[in-house]
């Protein structure tokens, strides 16, 4: 199938073209509304750097169609078989990709207030597409269906339940198009049905989020209602005492500034001013105290979340690293993995040195857990998951 991948922010928009499952261009267009907007275009091996004023998503997607026809990577955008479409938040309402239609237009919206930086910007490019190429099917990729199959003590906070019954307060979980992906890539360097693996998935970029998978369906995720539970990431701070924000009000924090300072100015930059994990190791490796303590602490909260999922799954048999930091930083996961020798962890150093980006097995035959890398590849996973949508699967 000819499919293109949309994942729309409140001021880019990225592209990618695929043809039966093989990735031929991709665009980025970025400060959409500012007086110069930026387009890359890489096709061929070759990249193609523009700079013009876009307005809106709708002109973003003209610049698109404009871009692949001058190019000649797709001279008419209605032979495409689906355009498939990252969306933030689905709530409780997707466990699995749909075809877009009003009433999904309209359940997106409803749970705009548990997103509201995101599922705006999604559905201003589902919008702006359904006005170019009315014809064209439009598929719903969620971010959180992925974790759905989250048994409610796992999702269920220990709040009053007719917070969930009324607002919609749960855990539902992020960056579940990665975990599925990795996950089922897993299966395949194990050559295991991924439905007799219990995995332990560690998604870590400048967002960082773990996923206990149990024999194919998510069973708990670190973050929660929001991004921001869990792990320690670049700018976010992960789990922390809920009290620290009402101690912080009372003493003169307005609550934007506190949530602007948990989402923006914690996590890694708030420990030692940096979010760039190489920058923190090159730091840490000068003996500068403060990125030492924020490469400990990182490490450390990545080790927590592999014990208590180790331990709800009654055990794991394999362990993934994903994300930018997951399959670039070497001293992470060796840091991580040589701490849970305890659990029969034996990492090979010298392949951990050399994993390579189709996937590597970084452990030695003598563990009793596997530890893989492997590069995520959210576009892909959403061509497949439009594919499936299509064939009625």
């Amino acid at each position: 199938m000819n499919i293109l991948v949309i994942n729309a922010g409140s001021s880019s928009l990225k592209c990618q073209y695929f043809v039966a499952q093989k990735s031929i261009a991709s665009l980025l267009i970025e400060r959409i509304g500012e007086a110069q907007c930026a387009s890359t275009l890489r096709y061929n091996e070759t990249t193609y750097k523009a700079s013009k004023h876009i307005a809106n998503h709708h002109e973003a997607l003209s610049l698109l169609a404009e871009l692949f026809k001058t190019k000649h990577i797709l001279e008419d955008f209605r032979t495409l078989d689906a355009v498939g479409h990252r969306v933030v938040h689905g709530g409780e309402h997707f466990s699995q990709p749909v075809k877009i239609t009003p009433e999904v237009i309209a359940t997106i919206e409803r749970v705009i207030p548990l997103a509201p930086l995101h599922n705006p910007s999604n559905l201003e490019a589902i919008r702006a597409f359904a006005a170019h190429y009315p014809t064209i099917p439009q598929v719903a990729v969620f971010d959180t269906a992925f974790h759905q199959s989250m048994p409610a003590y796992a999702y269920c906070y220990a709040l009053p339940l007719e917070l969930k019954e009324k607002y919609a307060v749960r855990r539902y979980g992020f960056h579940g198009t990665s975990h599925s992906y990795v996950a089922k890539e897993s299966a395949k360097l194990l050559r295991k049905p991924l439905e007799a693996l219990r995995l332990i998935t560690l998604h870590l970029g400048n967002g960082a989020s773990a996923a206990a998978i149990a024999y194919g369906k998510s069973v708990d995720t670190s973050m929660g209602m929001t991004p921001l539970e869990g792990l320690m990431m670049g700018t976010r701070s992960g789990d922390l005492d809920p009290a620290i924000i009402p101690y912080l009000v009372r003493n003169g924090f307005e609550v934007d500034a506190v949530d602007t300072m948990l989402n923006k100015k914690s996590g890694l930059k708030g420990i030692c001013g940096t979010n760039d994990m190489r920058d923190v190791i090159a730091r840490a490796d000068k003996k500068d105290e403060n990125a030492r303590l924020a490469l400990f602490m990182y490490t450390y909260r990545i080790k927590k979340y592999i014990g208590a999922y180790a331990a709800a799954m009654g055990g794991v048999d394999a362990v993934i690293f994903t994300g930018g930091i997951g399959e670039h930083a070497v001293r992470v996961r060796k840091m991580v993995c040589d701490a849970m020798a305890w659990m029969g962890m034996e990492m090979d150093s010298s392949a951990n040195e050399k994993a390579v980006k189709s996937g590597s097995i970084v452990s030695t035959p003598a563990s009793s857990v596997t530890l893989l890398v492997i590069p995520t590849n959210e576009e892909l996973e959403i061509v497949r998951q439009c594919e499936r949508v299509m064939n009625g699967i």
